[in-house]
């Protein structure tokens, strides 16, 4: 493997034409350039230069040599310039993975405040429920993703990913605004036994059909969907409640939903899910530093 500082050195000396001028202008000793000389011939297996009188010329290895060195050079120097900017923040890629609630309402004001403060670093955003959304990242599809866990369900993480905990989201149960309940500050889930429901994802809905189970009632779910703008449209005609979480209370579009808490409360666990090596990368650690500052803002949601 070729040295690039032997590199360099044989650019100069083929430019200025000897070892003496080559020394002089990168302030190295003459015995210096011509060690590395001799350094460079042993990694290409042929002498480079022959003297012919005073003079210096090329062997058809070092004409070939010298083809390449100018190109080796500035390959070096523009990988130099990228890794500088990587390292210092003024580029990079970050590909984050959301569920839906989270890149509706952390997500735009993180991405937010990385392009004021940093408009080199590129975010490109995914959106995937978990567990599935876990999986992009071990397959290297994502660097980061957002995901939630509730603590009532037994919910397998990969063991290769490092959580980051963010937030605790409160859960909330929406309703029409002419509901008998929707006067209340918080209402309990057992007195809603006899509603229809509206269920989420399929996380989402194991969470809800465990808490009713452990309230002793089977809930009766007239629909289901994963799409938040959906449920908010179904609870407003009054087909039924849904218990979503306090996150989608932030883009409500409907003026004929309400949302209520829970008594006693019950919340989901919101975290960043990154691989160990990940946490190296400036890039991804900036992007995670912004998402703990974004969600430090919404504890108690």
């Amino acid at each position: 493997m070729f040295d690039s500082r032997h590199i360099k050195t044989f650019h100069t000396v083929v430019r200025c034409g000897s070892y003496t001028a080559a020394a002089r202008e990168l302030g190295y000793t003459q015995p210096a350039i011509t060690q590395q000389m001799k350094g460079l011939e042993r990694a290409v297996g042929s002498p480079l230069f022959v003297r012919a009188g005073r003079r210096m010329r090329l062997t058809e290895a070092g004409e070939a040599l010298a083809r390449h060195a100018g190109v080796i050079l500035d390959s070096i120097a523009t990988a130099e310039r990228q890794m500088s900017a990587l390292t210092g923040l003024r580029e990079g890629r970050v590909r984050v993975c959301a569920f839906p609630s989270a890149g509706a309402t952390l997500m735009p004001e993180a991405l937010a405040g990385l392009a004021s403060a940093h408009p080199g670093i590129r975010v490109e955003l995914q959106e995937q429920e978990p567990p599935e959304s876990l999986e992009r990242v071990v397959r290297g599809e994502c660097d980061i993703t957002l995901a939630f866990t509730y603590p009532g369900l037994r919910e397998q993480v990969p063991e290769e990913l490092v959580a980051i905990p963010l937030m605790e989201d409160q859960l909330t149960v929406l309703m029409p605004t002419g509901h008998p309940m929707a006067g209340r500050r918080a209402v309990r889930l057992e007195e809603l036994s006899g509603e229809r429901w509206i269920a989420g994802c399929l996380r989402c809905r194991a969470n809800f059909l465990h808490e009713c189970a452990e309230l002793g009632f089977a809930p009766d779910i007239a629909f289901t969907t994963d799409d938040n703008l959906v449920v908010q449209s179904l609870v407003a005609e009054g087909l039924g409640i849904a218990m979503m979480p306090g996150l989608v209370l932030s883009f409500l579009t409907h003026n004929k939903v309400t949302g209520r808490a829970l008594d006693p409360a019950s919340r989901r666990q919101v975290s960043a899910y990154v691989l160990r090596e990940h946490l190296e990368i400036p890039a991804t650690a900036l992007v995670l530093e912004e998402l703990r500052r974004v969600a430090a803002n919404r504890v108690g949601c």
